[in-house]
């Protein structure tokens, strides 16, 4: 992907922030970060998005996940962290390439959890949608 900007991080044509790299994963600071030491994971491989992505490919990013978890608890020691993915337009993926964010938080930061970035499930009914996973 010639004009996939993080294929581009990726193949050092465009400098970033390593925080943590293996051989399959790449996590980077963000450059417009939620908070001190947001991160981006993203695969070596491009996927447009996570239905792209295979069993093993999955297991390949939970990897480097867990890597650049325990790279940021380490330098940073945050008080918690979130761990979020944009998939597809519709949800505010901006890149297309599949990546994770790794948000630090700190107590008294004024952030939210992830039930804060939309509200609006008010009137639905869980037992007809649980109802269209049973068909």
């Amino acid at each position: 992907m010639n004009d996939c900007l993080f294929c581009k991080i990726i193949n050092k044509e465009i400098p970033n922030y390593t925080v943590y790299e293996d051989e399959n994963t790449l996590a980077f600071l963000d450059i417009h970060p939620c908070s001190k030491g947001h991160t981006v994971v993203i695969s070596k491989k491009h996927f447009v998005d996570l239905s792209e992505m295979s069993v093993s490919d999955w297991q390949d990013v939970s990897r480097g996940l867990a890597g650049a978890f325990a790279r940021v608890k380490e330098v940073l020691n945050p008080d918690g962290l979130n761990l979020g993915i944009n998939n597809g337009k519709a949800a505010g993926q901006a890149v297309a390439h599949a990546h994770w964010h790794l948000i630090p938080r700190w107590q008294g930061d004024g952030g939210g959890n992830m039930h804060s970035i939309i509200r609006k499930g008010d009137g639905v009914d869980v037992k007809e949608v649980a109802g269209l996973f049973t068909k």
